[in-house]
């Protein structure tokens, strides 16, 4: 199968007057090779004509009346053959405004390479389909091959579907000049996750358009995946719907945990996280759109599903445009700091009245911009000035009053050091709470300035995190703080010293005052 056909392409020639005389310097030829990668789809996945294969979206297409909006960041769309998936997914396309879109970076699960905790962009300069050429982003490529999870397997890209698969609706349904890149994403580790798309996320820009491409329930035994045999069909639209509603509410932590507890054989995993993990914090996300294989065949045996959905926001707002919320490094202020430590403890109180541990986050009638703030942040329960319970979120992806109602139920009741806090304890406790700025990577644990920094310290698998305020309330330095840190994570004492890799981030701290009468909060 020839998936790549390089082309020479002269783009300059020698220079003016090289031909003179013997003494005038000559200069070497400017030599661009241009490398079109071409879609082994055709005749397969669509239609492997021009012609045909715009009639065959065309139809896709017909049934479509939504408006498209101009504030599309990213947007989830299937993968399947057209005549499966085609509908849910031109559905998509067709919502977005092609004048706000000025590149767009599919992601893509690995189905045929294994790829641990890094992405593949294919080394080619176009893309082509049977409609035409699609240019690559080449300076966006070139800025993400200097990460260190971003490859070039060929491999991956030999006979993926996943990434492919969208380019002609992209030529349809958006421009058929809009610059493309193209990812294959192999298999993340949590904290791999976190950091990489943390990196990635500061390639795009308030006119890139991120695709995750993912179908959702493959049930059957054809896909080796049958929890239940009665009442297929619905109890397969009840599995998705619960997985999207995690996703759509952008809790990255418990879709992951859904799809280990049900076991759910959703391909796009890797994509889907890898999305949440980097969405901005205006981010709202709109499903347009399901349907199954099995409905489409009048076949439940084996059901494929897929979802179409919009998020909207923007990766990146203009400099002089007026924020609506409190920025990632901005204070939160006194009196909405005030409120958040009082709905902690309101938060386990009422968990001792009800009985239920898991927190329901029913949005305030009124929330101030500080208290939309979307942060990081932790939530600790102190007893007689010793750590009784500590849980909570390095990466902002949520505001920070939900993140602050959840984590004092996590950090009271979850916290796996510690036996469940009892109701007699709830008047002995103090309650802390950290709020955080974005995680950075540096370059050595030389740049971490303990007091200032909290620090997340990743190697061979292994991940720890200390908040900002640990070390210099144990006295430690530098290295003692590492030290410990490395057995936090269960890495040898001095595993820091090589090979680690570091996060940072700073922290607004705040604490129940005083004397304080606890029994009324």
């Amino acid at each position: 199968m020839r998936s790549v056909l390089p082309e020479m392409v002269l783009i300059a020639c020698v220079a003016a007057g090289c031909s003179g005389g013997q003494n005038q310097p000559q200069r070497e030829e400017d030599v661009t090779m241009k490398k079109v990668m071409v879609s082994p789809l055709a005749g397969r996945w669509y239609q492997d004509s021009e012609r045909a294969l715009r009639d065959e979206i065309a139809d896709l297409c017909k049934d479509v009346t939504a408006v498209r909006k101009k504030n599309v960041c990213a947007a989830v769309v299937p993968h399947a053959g057209y005549r499966y998936s085609g509908r849910v997914a031109a559905g998509v396309f067709l919502r977005i405004d092609a004048k706000s879109v000025g590149r767009v970076v599919v992601l893509g699960p690995s189905h045929y390479v294994g790829m641990h905790n890094r992405v593949s962009i294919p080394d080619a300069t176009h893309l082509r389909t049977p409609l035409g050429e699609l240019p690559v982003d080449t300076e966006f490529v070139k800025r993400a091959r200097a990460l260190p999870f971003v490859t070039q397997e060929p491999q991956a890209h030999a006979q993926e579907h996943s990434d492919q698969i969208q380019l002609p609706l992209i030529q349809a349904c958006l421009a058929t000049n809009v610059p493309v890149v193209c990812v294959v994403c192999g298999q993340f580790d949590a904290e791999n996750l976190v950091k990489a798309a943390a990196a990635f996320k500061e390639l795009l820009d308030d006119r890139t358009l991120v695709v995750a491409s993912s179908d959702f329930t493959h049930y059957g035994a054809n896909y080796g995946y049958l929890p239940f045999t009665n009442d297929v069909q619905r109890k397969i639209e009840t599995l998705d719907m619960g997985i999207f509603d995690l996703f759509a509410r952008k809790d990255l932590a418990g879709f992951l945990k859904r799809l280990d507890e049900t076991g759910a054989t959703v391909c796009g995993r890797d994509p889907l996280a890898f999305l949440l993990a980097m969405l901005p914090g205006d981010a709202r996300i709109e499903r347009t759109a399901y349907e199954t294989s099995g409905k489409l065949t009048h076949d439940t045996r084996n059901s494929v599903s897929y979802i179409g959905a919009l998020v909207t926001g923007a990766w990146s707002k203009p400099a002089n445009q007026a924020r609506s919320a409190v920025a990632g490094t901005d204070k939160i202020p006194a009196e909405d700091c005030d409120r958040l430590l009082v709905w902690a403890r309101e938060m386990i109180t009422e968990a001792f009245k009800s009985g239920e541990r898991r927190a329901a986050l029913r949005e305030p009638a009124t929330l101030t911009a500080g208290l939309r703030a979307v942060r990081g942040g932790f939530v600790t329960l102190y007893k007689r000035g010793e750590l009784r319970g500590c849980i909570g979120e390095i990466v902002p992806r949520r505001e920070i009053w939900r993140v602050v109602r959840e984590q004092a139920l996590n950090a009271a009741f979850h916290d796996p050091r510690f036996e469940p806090l009892t109701e007699q304890e709830l008047g002995m406790i103090d309650i802390e709470i950290s709020m955080l700025t974005p995680p950075r990577p540096v370059a050595s644990w030389r740049d971490i300035v303990v007091g200032k920094h909290g620090m997340v310290l990743t190697k061979g698998g292994r991940s720890a995190v200390f908040l900002p305020q640990v070390a210099p309330e144990q006295g430690w330095g530098i290295e003692e703080t590492l030290t410990h840190l490395a057995i936090k994570a269960g890495l040898p004492p001095e595993a820091w010293r090589e090979s680690a890799e570091f996060l940072v981030f700073e922290a607004q701290v705040i604490r129940e005052k005083a004397g304080a009468d606890k029994s009324q909060r």
